[in-house]
């Protein structure tokens, strides 16, 4: 039985080239946007057992409306990879960051994968052995973080931090969470100079695949764990 995974933010960059690699292992991929003809557009380009879903993070109706789609089409959520993400602030420090985009990293990086989880958590709960994968970054490691991208590095860091709360509140229902970073990507948000949508792809794709005894709560890039 093939797998149902949702991707949001799905319709371009490294979502877009996930729910290609997904699709031709035979998954059935939801590619979630945030503009439902983007989505179906995308889809059909995709091909494959691949469905097109409006989903807009930041809009809660929007979310309750996609997991209802998804329940009545589908019946469960085998793996949900949360893709949504932005805000790359490489030319502000922490001193005199701009608070307001600080507030709108946070938004995207953090809340938007929040409230898009909470929704699909009873989908999940019905399929055997889910997950969930936040697509991070290495800028969101502690322990390498330095004094570039503060509004980037600070909302990912949440998001791992939200990552190891839940892998260990839902390890008790079969559902593992981890983080994973694709690495500098050649998308629209890393911009020319990073390695091709395919490598970044895969270095999330490996974590949804990992085995049921790799565990819950690791942040991971290139099938290798980061510090958090």
């Amino acid at each position: 039985m093939s797998r149902v995974i949702l991707i949001t933010g799905a319709n371009r960059g490294i979502g877009r080239e996930l729910a290609a690699q997904f699709a031709a292992d035979g998954d059935t991929v939801l590619l979630s946007a945030r503009n439902g003809d983007a989505a179906v557009q995308a889809a059909a380009e995709v091909g494959g057992d691949t469905h097109p879903v409006q989903l807009d993070a930041s809009n809660p109706a929007s979310i309750k409306a996609a997991a209802q789609k998804v329940e009545a089409e589908h019946g469960r959520l085998d793996v949900l990879v949360n893709n949504v993400g932005g805000i790359f602030d490489y030319a502000q420090q922490a001193s005199t960051a701009d608070l307001g985009v600080v507030q709108e990293a946070l938004e995207i990086n953090l809340f938007s994968t929040w409230r898009v989880t909470r929704a699909m958590l009873p989908l999940l709960r019905k399929a055997q052995g889910a997950r969930i994968v936040n697509v991070s970054s290495e800028a969101a490691s502690l322990a390498r973080m330095g004094a570039s991208t503060p509004a980037y590095g600070a909302s990912k860091a949440a998001l791992n931090a939200l990552t190891r709360s839940l892998a260990a509140e839902l390890a008790e229902d079969g559902i593992t969470v981890h983080a994973a970073s694709p690495g500098w990507t050649a998308s629209d948000l890393g911009g020319e100079g990073g390695r091709p949508l395919a490598e970044g792809a895969a270095s999330i794709k490996h974590v949804v695949n990992l085995p049921a005894e790799a565990g819950t709560g690791a942040f991971y890039q290139d099938e290798q764990i980061l510090p958090w």
